[in-house]
């Protein structure tokens, strides 16, 4: 059988359980245009027009529901399996976009985002598990880039619907795509990883067979591969059913699982890459677009400089799809965090020198072509990677969990990171806030040469035997 017939159940698995992903991404991209409507003279709110204050809170809140999401779905993830965490996140993801379009003040807002986010911080905790989990080795990076790469296409989504439609609008377009996601994602079955952790092993069969394309006759034997792939995932299943607990307690994770070497060191690697996600300061930097758009002079409308922008990122996630099974996990990351701090670097040294006084005036191009290096490569490596690798490196039986802590961390430094970015500009500049963040690209270089495996192509067993 050919590669591309035996994967494509996982190429259709992967791309319908992202459905809901660009809803997300919508979700992160609907304040750019929507703020300009609800926070003109003529805001449809009751309350008036939405504060920058207000508008701070609004944008913010999705990283506060990302971090309740990421934990609630990650548990479910494990008690009733990933299918139907995954369809689970339709429902807030559903309400959160209806709330928008009959909201009267900033305090509704602040609950949709609030909803919204907890779908957002689901996807981050349970899609990477999922498709690391029924994924073959010659294609889960490419699967794992889905995420973002979806994820930046719901953000352009929401831009160009902005540019066109109201906010109201926009919100009851986007809503459609929970019910798209659930008739698309129905029919798909759960993992075979998990379907034999619990002793599911009969429908893990059922599932193997499906994501790998072999024809559910029962007089059909499974070829050698399949077998031998079937049965690395009971050496997991036996282990965790030592136990004489029948309802689930077996499966648990406790901090004994956390004390073997090789989990440590998946967990600090991952911890170091989520960090360095939000650490690098894209992510934060992003709601500055319109100002470095004015800083070069540009005379683009914000919602045209916003699409632009995220037309970018959209191209650098595409790269990452293209060249991860091409070029390595970690040779991307590294390119991508040197590319970061460089195109960092030289905003800030032209942000530095208008404030000395210099006439700049000429360089003008300079902030936007740093500012669209910086997220290109940003969305090829360092903003797109980190959960792929996280979902490969982490020992099976943790992974769920540690991943649910990993993201946790990482919405909580989002949360501080865009709620600060105003007081790190005032106190420090804008130059000195974007040095501080170059810095730390740099530093997230340093951590991937040397602490970051390369994954690709790799099994499981042989990426833990190099841990």
């Amino acid at each position: 059988m050919s590669s591309s017939g035996s994967t494509k159940y996982q190429y259709l698995a992967a791309i319908s359980v992202n459905i809901v992903s660009i809803s997300y991404g919508a979700f992160c991209g609907w304040p750019s245009a929507s703020f300009l409507e609800l926070g003109g003279e003529d805001s449809p709110l009751e309350t008036g027009p939405l504060s920058n204050q207000d508008q701070g809170w609004v944008a913010s809140t999705i990283c506060i529901g990302g971090l309740f999401g990421g934990i609630l779905f990650a548990w479910l993830a494990e008690k009733i399996g990933r299918r139907w965490s995954l369809l689970w996140m339709a429902l807030p993801n559903l309400i959160g976009w209806i709330i928008i379009p009959f909201a009267s003040t900033p305090t509704h807002l602040i609950i949709a985002r609030f909803i919204g986010g907890v779908a957002g911080g689901g996807c981050f905790s349970v899609i990477p598990i999922y498709i690391a989990e029924l994924a073959s080795d010659s294609v889960r990076g490419v699967l794992g880039t889905f995420l973002v790469l979806t994820c930046n296409g719901g953000v352009v989504l929401a831009f160009v619907l902005g540019y066109y439609f109201d906010y109201a609008t926009v919100s009851w377009i986007v809503s459609t795509l929970s019910f798209l996601f659930v008739g698309c994602f129905w029919f798909m079955p759960d993992t075979p990883e998990y379907l034999a952790k619990h002793n599911r092993v009969e429908e893990a069969k059922l599932s193997l067979r499906y994501y790998r394309n072999i024809q559910f006759s029962p007089a059909k034997e499974l070829s050698e591969d399949l077998k031998l792939e079937l049965e690395k995932l009971k050496p997991t299943e036996k282990t965790d059913l030592d136990g004489n607990d029948k309802d689930g307690d077996e499966h648990a994770v406790t901090c004994a699982d956390f004390a073997d070497v090789k989990t440590r060191k998946a967990f600090f690697i991952g911890l170091g890459l989520v960090m360095f996600n939000q650490l690098c300061g894209c992510f934060a930097m992003v709601n500055y677009t319109a100002v470095i758009f004015e800083q070069a002079g540009a005379s683009l409308a914000p919602t045209v400089s916003a699409i632009i922008v995220g037309s970018i990122q959209l191209l650098g996630c595409y790269a990452s799809t293209v060249l991860v099974e091409r070029a390595g996990r970690k040779i991307l990351l590294l390119v991508s965090a040197v590319g970061i701090g460089l195109g960092q670097s030289a905003m800030g040294s032209y942000s530095y020198l208008k404030v000395l006084g210099y006439d700049v005036s000429s360089f003008g191009w300079v902030p936007v072509a740093g500012f669209s290096f910086m997220l290109l490569l940003a969305a090829s490596g360092l903003l797109t990677l980190p959960f792929l690798v996280i979902a490969e490196i982490l020992p099976p039986k943790v992974r769920s969990t540690a991943n649910m802590i990993l993201m946790s961390v990482l919405w909580v430094i989002a949360t501080a990171a865009v709620k600060l970015m105003p007081l790190f500009t005032e106190s420090l500049g804008m130059h000195g806030t974007v040095f501080m963040f170059a810095s730390m690209s740099f530093s997230a270089a340093l951590f991937i040469a040397i602490f970051v495996p390369e994954t690709k192509g790799k099994t499981t067993e042989a990426i833990l035997a190099n841990l």
